[in-house]
């Protein structure tokens, strides 16, 4: 019998061996999700620096490589990357800023370096990246990956002067793609992505260097999402378990109160009764077995608070359809906010709209635009929960019928997206969110129908009176001879009392 050899490997080099899990799966994907995870992360380093987005993007052909290889450059106006965490940032897979409690667009740390990761993979060649956060200084790093020992590797670190006091990152990286058969996508994600966060500059040049340009129409922005810490319903064994190991506490009355969101005083004594623990034992005492019946009273337990939504930064009602209206030029645009709600302890908010007319086509279909934490979704669509409620929606019960040119949009943010796949193209059908889903689509399905019942009356009204001054004038002469008088009636009067009738009506 042969002998199986064991072996470990690093973060880095699973995802070198698995890169389509990520993303990656293909030239043409993988010039997208390049872009893509570049993209947000800079959209997130300028909000928390709280400056409206300017993000430059450049594709061009590598010069002196072989043809489907190509140089990219993002840059931002964000906050900028300490020149101690710049390597890792890029050079170290799962590392990074967004492992707190909060919504973020990014989650699992892989996207900038697994961007890196892949133009390494395919070129050989270093990223170049260039930051700094306003100080005196801009830091300057040419880097590669160690695969097997997941490190970056330093080739080359400089300092230069930052007399205008510059911040922001600039991340510039040789990568194979296939542009050409990814453009479609790329395109529409500049424009999707422009449409969800109208407060942002997005400048494009693609190889060919044509420039498409997405001008902000507002500077006002959501509100940042503050951390929160974990709700007792959304807590695992693993997770109370490291607590426990960290906590300064004492006692488990602090226990609850300090390391558990919305936990008072009231709600801990309670609950430290209920689950038949005393208040005063340590925690850090507390033996597997006991911390595994206390996480199972906690999702019995019935009278913990809600989480709150200050963990989330929704776009709000007047920037998604600022951002609407800038992108379809709609006749008619309706937006929801759905109130925040919960699934297993992680606080969301959907927000819901619907767009009629304007630059919308006619496909045959309605458009459905999919977003996740102001992350615009391409790929997958049908098996995303938006999907499957907009399919199995009653939409003859809101006069809508699939050829008229209709826009739906649907943006979910939590902490915690439940996306099924790490390549975060669609969401899972959790039952709390199709809800408000489904929720958020009828509250904007019933105005759309107001708007299309008043833009039938009124058409079936304007058609009336067509009638009414077509027929009238030969009437009036006919009444006019019959009754052997010379001077015909005035019908302009009578055409204007039906057109204040029309008038109210339409009002009404």
């Amino acid at each position: 019998m042969a002998s199986q050899t064991f072996e470990e490997i690093s973060p880095a080099d699973f995802f070198y061996r698995n890169r389509e899990i990520a993303g990656f799966t293909n030239p043409s994907r993988a010039i997208f999700a390049a872009i893509r995870e570049l993209v947000e992360n800079s959209l997130d380093a300028a909000e928390a620096f709280a400056v409206p987005p300017n993000i430059y993007v450049r594709l061009s052909d590598e010069q002196d490589s072989t043809p489907g290889t190509y140089l990219l450059r993002v840059q931002d106006n964000g906050s900028g990357i300490t020149s101690r965490h710049i390597p890792s940032a890029f050079g170290q897979v799962l590392f990074g800023s967004k492992y707190k409690l909060k919504q973020s667009r990014g989650t699992f740390g892989l996207g900038g370096t697994m961007a890196v990761l892949y133009g390494q993979i395919t070129t050989h060649k270093p990223a170049q990246i260039i930051s700094s956060t306003a100080s005196s200084k801009v830091y300057k790093y040419r880097i590669m990956v160690d695969i097997q020992r997941n490190k970056p590797v330093i080739l080359e670190r400089r300092i230069l002067l930052n007399r205008d006091r510059w911040h922001g990152t600039i991340v510039e990286f040789s990568l194979e793609g296939d542009y050409y058969r990814a453009m479609p996508k790329i395109l529409d994600y500049f424009k999707q992505t422009a449409l969800v966060n109208p407060y942002a500059n997005i400048t494009f040049v693609d190889p060919k260097g044509r420039l498409y340009k997405f001008t902000r129409v507002t500077t006002k922005m959501p509100s940042p999402p503050k951390e929160t810490l974990p709700h007792p319903y959304g807590v695992d064994v693993e997770k109370v378990k490291r607590l426990v190991r960290v906590t300064p506490h004492n006692n488990m009355l602090d226990f609850m109160k300090s390391h558990f969101h919305r936990i008072s005083e009231n709600i801990a004594k309670r609950f430290i009764e209920f689950a038949d623990i005393s208040p005063k034992k340590n925690p850090r005492k507390l033996n597997p077995q006991e911390i595994v019946k206390l996480v199972h009273m906690m999702k019995r337990y019935e009278d913990f608070r809600p989480p709150s939504a200050s963990c989330l930064s929704p776009l709000g009602e007047d920037l998604l359809k600022a951002g609407i209206l800038k992108a379809l030029k709609p006749e008619f645009t309706a937006v929801c906010q759905r109130k925040p709600s919960t699934y297993a302890g992680h606080p969301f908010i959907v927000e819901t709209a619907m767009a009629y007319g304007g630059e919308i086509p006619k496909r045959g279909d309605f458009i459905l635009y999919r977003f996740a934490n102001r992350i615009p979704l391409l790929y997958d669509e049908a098996s995303d929960v938006s999907f499957r409620v907009v399919k199995s929606f009653n939409w003859r019960r809101y006069k809508a019928s699939q050829d008229m040119p209709i826009a739906v949009l649907v943006h979910i943010c939590s902490t915690k997206i439940p996306y099924k796949t790490v390549g975060k193209e669609f969401i899972a059908d959790r039952p709390e969110i199709k809800r408000e889903v489904l929720n958020g689509i009828r509250d904007v399905a019933r105005r759309l129908k107001r708007f299309l019942s008043k833009r039938e009356h009124v058409a079936k009204e304007k058609r009336r009176l067509n009638i009414f001054s077509k027929y009238l004038p030969k009437i009036a002469k006919f009444t006019t001879e019959l009754a052997g008088r010379e001077e015909e009636p005035d019908i302009e009067k009578l055409l204007l009392s039906v057109r204040k009738v029309d008038r109210k009506k339409t009002d009404d």
